[in-house]
């Protein structure tokens, strides 16, 4: 339910943007009344996707210093009481408004970003190493839920529509100063409620054991996992008391993981820059596929968009997760990840080479290429670079290289939605899309490279052999693992153990 509520609170804001600027911006001389000015967008967008990537840094590390259980909880929090901050907002004035909106979105930034690395390396702890990748794709394929969810409330808010008197085009009721507000605040209510579970999951066993050197504690924590009682999991052999000596960016770590954290970090820095620009800005790209004009009212005007988001999500976005569900532990993550890169490559190509064609030729062709993209985004590199980075550092500084890589991701997300939001109000707009389209093309083609040199696959690899810190280690480290919690009595032996 974090992702579910990381997709939400991103994606409900191009609805939003509309509504606010029918509420606050009726006073602009035409042909820009109404509309919001580009650097205002540019400020929210940038504000929330800036808090994100300190958030994934500051709880990815925090989740390796304190322990992945209780700062999940401090996360989850800080994301309900932003998202209400956000429907709040203080006051009622523009400036008041906006300011304000701002400070909350950047609140709720930190909060989601503090979510990817937490939630990736919690449910990647957990899992074995079968089924391993699945699970993980599983968690995050609640993002396309997240987004078919905030485009329903926003449609739902077409009741205000119907109820309102004297609406028209020229005029913007009262109430839709409060339909915005409940679409941010609503968001809060499905984090707000898994709180209680969050607190009740106990630490992973591999942080316990592998970092804080608590094999007894870990013993515990697997009885509730596991469902079976302390004498089956009793102690075999105390875990080795010595820690790893080389801290986190030393020079060690750089030679022994610095080319896996370049590539996570890369990879999904690229993806990003295609994934959010297309997503965060549907309205502006495809907006003559939408048929938004002056003489839509607010909700109207509203519901388009929301209604198109709800299409995509339905027919590309969520299928895509789930094929991913489907072939991860089957196919691989890097292969994955090079075909999601190459075909969204192809698509975009398609789509920005002939813009100016598709522009005088709206057909279903277009719309079928625009959701190939979410769809091999999904069967690709947007589930991939959230699962790999869960799987190749040692547990010591899972949480925090997952958080560097994610938070180079909203850098890319950031530059490439502010260029797209600079491409969208070129006055050649035709011209200015198609490079913009043809870039993102490249960009993909960029990733299927890095991925192909640099990425390492980790399907069937054991979360422990990351812990080797030598050639000298003789002993498989995912026996020594599991055979802490074998049977004295052989009830529960090594082998029956590792195949849990």
């Amino acid at each position: 339910m974090g992702l579910f509520t990381d997709a939400y609170d991103f994606f409900c804001i191009p609805p939003i943007m509309k509504l606010i600027g029918r509420m606050y911006y009726e006073d602009r001389p035409e042909p820009n009344k109404y509309e919001i000015p580009t650097g205002v967008v540019a400020l929210m967008v940038s504000t929330t996707l800036l808090g994100t990537a300190i958030g994934q840094v500051v709880f990815g590390r925090l989740g390796d210093r304190k322990g992945r259980r209780s700062v999940y909880g401090v996360a989850l929090m800080l994301m309900v009481l932003s998202s209400t901050g956000c429907g709040f907002s203080i006051c009622r004035t523009r400036n008041c408004v906006l300011l304000s909106l701002g400070f909350f979105r950047f609140l709720l930034g930190l909060g989601i970003g503090g979510d990817y690395p937490l939630s990736a390396t919690i449910m990647s702890e957990f899992a074995n190493r079968k089924t391993r990748g699945s699970f993980i794709a599983g968690v995050f394929s609640m993002q396309g839920f997240g987004i078919l969810a905030s485009s329903a409330v926003t449609m739902v808010c077409k009741i205000f529509w119907i109820a309102s008197r004297n609406l028209n085009q020229d005029h913007t009721p009262e109430d839709a100063d409060i339909s915005w507000r409940l679409i941010l605040m609503l968001g809060a209510i499905p984090a707000a409620l898994t709180y209680y579970w969050r607190m009740m999951m106990p630490e992973t066993a591999r942080y316990t054991a592998l970092v804080e050197n608590n094999v007894l504690q870990a013993a515990k924590d697997m009885e509730k996992v596991l469902d079976v009682s302390m004498s089956q999991i009793a102690e075999d052999e105390p875990w080795p008391q010595d820690r790893p000596t080389y801290p986190l960016l030393s020079r060690k770590f750089f030679r022994r993981h610095g080319r896996d954290l370049f590539s996570c970090s890369l990879n999904w820095f690229l993806l990003d820059i295609v994934f959010y620009s297309s997503n965060l800005f549907q309205s502006q790209i495809y907006s003559q596929f939408l048929k938004l004009n002056d003489k839509d009212n607010v909700y109207k005007a509203a519901f388009k968009i929301a209604r198109f988001q709800a299409i995509v999500a339905v027919c590309s976005t969520i299928p895509g997760y789930y094929f991913t569900v489907y072939f991860i532990d089957r196919v691989g993550r890097r292969k994955i990840q090079i075909m999601g890169f190459l075909f969204m490559g192809i698509v975009y190509f398609a789509l920005g080479i002939p813009y100016h064609y598709w522009g005088q030729n709206t057909n279903g062709g277009f719309l079928f290429l625009y959701a190939l993209t979410f769809f091999f985004a999904n069967f690709g590199p947007n589930t991939t670079t959230f699962i790999v980075p869960a799987e190749l550092f040692p547990a010591r500084f899972r949480s925090t290289c997952h958080g560097i890589s994610g938070a180079m991701g909203k850098i890319g997300a950031l530059i490439g939605s502010l260029g797209v939001l600079w491409a969208s109000n070129k006055k050649d707009y035709d011209r200015s899309m198609t490079i913009a389209l043809v870039a993102l093309g490249a960009v993909c083609l960029l990733g299927m490279v890095v991925t192909y040199v640099f990425t390492p696959e980790t399907m069937g690899r054991s979360l422990e052999e990351n812990e080797n810190e030598g050639e000298d280690e003789e002993e498989d480290n995912e026996k020594r693992f599991f055979r802490c919690f074998a049977g004295a009595n052989g009830r529960l032996n090594s082998s029956e153990a590792i195949a849990l």
